[in-house]
Order: C-alpha cells, then sequence, then structure tokens
C-alpha cells in the first residue's frame, strides 16, 4: 500500500508536507474568504475551524489508507501556510485527480503553478502514475492558467 504521511516535496520557493492540526487556524482563516471558496468545489464560505479540523483529519485518514496525498503548500524559509494541493488516487492506482487551493493574499504569484508541478512531477516519478488530470470552474479562468503553464491543457 502506497502510504503519503510523512512525504515532504521541495521546490525553490515551497516546502510541500503533510497537513497538520496546527493548520486550523491558517486553513480557516484562508479558506474563509469568499473569493477562495467561490473558486473551489469543497471549501464552504463562512468556513469554520471546526471545518478545518474535520477536514484535517479527514486528509491524514485518507492519506494514511493510500488513497491520496494532502499536502500544505508553505513557503520554505519560514513555513507559511499558503493553501493546499492533493492527489486523489483512482481505484487503479495508475491515475490521480489534482486539487488545489491558496489563500488570496497569495494569489498571482506562481506558487499554485510550483506547487502544482511538484506534485505531478512526484506522481509521475515516485508514484508511477499515468495519468494526471484536473478541471477548473469557468468563474475561475485562473486555475486554467495553473494548469496550463504546469503542461496540463
Amino acid at each position: 500500500m502506497l502510504t503519503w504521511g510523512a512525504l515532504s516535496i521541495h521546490t525553490d520557493r515551497l516546502l510541500l508536507r503533510p497537513l497538520t492540526p496546527e493548520d486550523c487556524p491558517d486553513i480557516q482563516r484562508l479558506a474563509s474568504e469568499k473569493d477562495v471558496a467561490s473558486t473551489t468545489r469543497d471549501i464552504e464560505h463562512p468556513y469554520t475551524v471546526e471545518m478545518a479540523q474535520k477536514w484535517v483529519a479527514s486528509c491524514r485518514r485518507q492519506s494514511d489508507a493510500g488513497e491520496l496525498a494532502h499536502f500544505a503548500i508553505t513557503l520554505a524559509r519560514d513555513q507559511t501556510f499558503l493553501g493546499a494541493v492533493t492527489l486523489h488516487l483512482d481505484d487503479g492506482r495508475k491515475a490521480a485527480e489534482l486539487s488545489y487551493w491558496v489563500g488570496k493574499p497569495y494569489w498571482g504569484r506562481g506558487y499554485a503553478t510550483e506547487a502544482v508541478r511538484a506534485v505531478i512531477h512526484h506522481g509521475f516519478t515516485a508514484v508511477g502514475l499515468d495519468r494526471v488530470y484536473a478541471a477548473h470552474f469557468t468563474r475561475n479562468p485562473s486555475s486554467g492558467r495553473v494548469m496550463q503553464k504546469a503542461g496540463m491543457l
């Protein structure tokens, strides 16, 4: 079984690491922005700390079961929490759905693209995936540009 629990991925500017309960206040603060919630499928508005706690606990269970990999997107230099990126493995374990979100204060700086590229690279090289796919809302063209820059479109 594939487990992701302790895996971290380093890029030039970012550290992608497992989500922890300590991330919940930052998750709540960033995800509670209406503009963030409106660009995602699974973030409700308003978003409470309790919702963040349930989500992190669920992420950890799914990660431990080898179903998916949830990563906190943080700055490498100081561990500032920026958002999250996920690979949800299909049943055959050869394909995965990608999802991600970044807090509004960090939009437009290339962090999502950098995180997505790193997770896709890891999925293909270390996990042996044949396919990574994602979707975005038409009202969120910036997410489409992230996918394009990461080589998905």
